[in-house]
């Protein structure tokens, strides 16, 4: 038996094409459901994705055999590509307050922009569980420095940063038919709010007591 003959077999020309097709299909599909989420929102139908991405229902559900699940993906890779560009922002900022500043600025512009991911924000926080522990640590690094350098309101937590950045985001759809770009006014009267200029204590925060309290 030669070299040749003992060398491990290659995988058939045929099943290699049928998976480089499916992978362009996949990507297709997650490319035009990203547009459509971000303009049309959540509740779109499936079937403009279809046919903006070019292909039949059949081949989306092998794909993505729940709505959500193509929902989920596309959310996911959107809120990846907005942290990543925001670590790389405050990473580049000196000044802690303009970090701050910076973050809920590039925050709402991109929010402005997709009206799904404001929309999970507003039913559950964050596109999922893992996304939202990953931008309350990076909020709370921006908090923690402005507090160091004495720059943010004595009594802000991090859950009110997370809390203001979630308002902030609903005031961006809800404004921006009617007023386009007004949530900008709001996000500075907020941002006036949080500096260290205003010294007059906080509320404290009600307890939570559940349901039938």
């Amino acid at each position: 038996m030669t070299s040749a003959d003992q060398s491990t077999p290659t995988q058939p020309p045929a099943r290699r094409a049928r998976r480089a097709d499916a992978e362009r299909n996949r990507a297709a599909i997650i490319e035009a459901a990203g547009v459509v989420f971000a303009e049309q929102g959540c509740a779109v139908d499936v079937r403009e994705i279809a046919r903006r991405s070019g292909v039949g229902m059949g081949t989306l559900y092998r794909h993505f055999p729940a709505k959500d699940d193509l929902l989920v993906t596309v959310l996911e890779l959107e809120f990846t590509s907005w942290l990543t560009a925001a670590h790389e922002a405050a990473a580049a900022t000196e000044d802690p307050w303009e970090a701050l500043t910076g973050f809920f600025e590039q925050t709402l512009t991109h929010q402005a922009r997709n009206r799904a991911l404001v929309e999970s924000y507003t039913a559950t926080g964050a596109p999922s569980r893992v996304c939202a522990r990953h931008r309350d640590a990076f909020i709370d690094e921006l908090r923690t420095r402005c507090a160091d350098a004495g720059l943010l309101r004595d009594g802000v937590t991090t859950a009110d940063l997370v809390l203001l950045s979630t308002s902030l985001s609903q005031a961006v759809q809800a404004t921006d038919d009617s007023h386009p770009g007004q949530w900008r006014r709001l996000l500075r009267i907020s941002l006036d709010g949080l500096s260290s200029r205003n010294t007059e204590p906080l509320p404290e925060p009600t307890p939570h007591t559940g349901a039938g309290a």
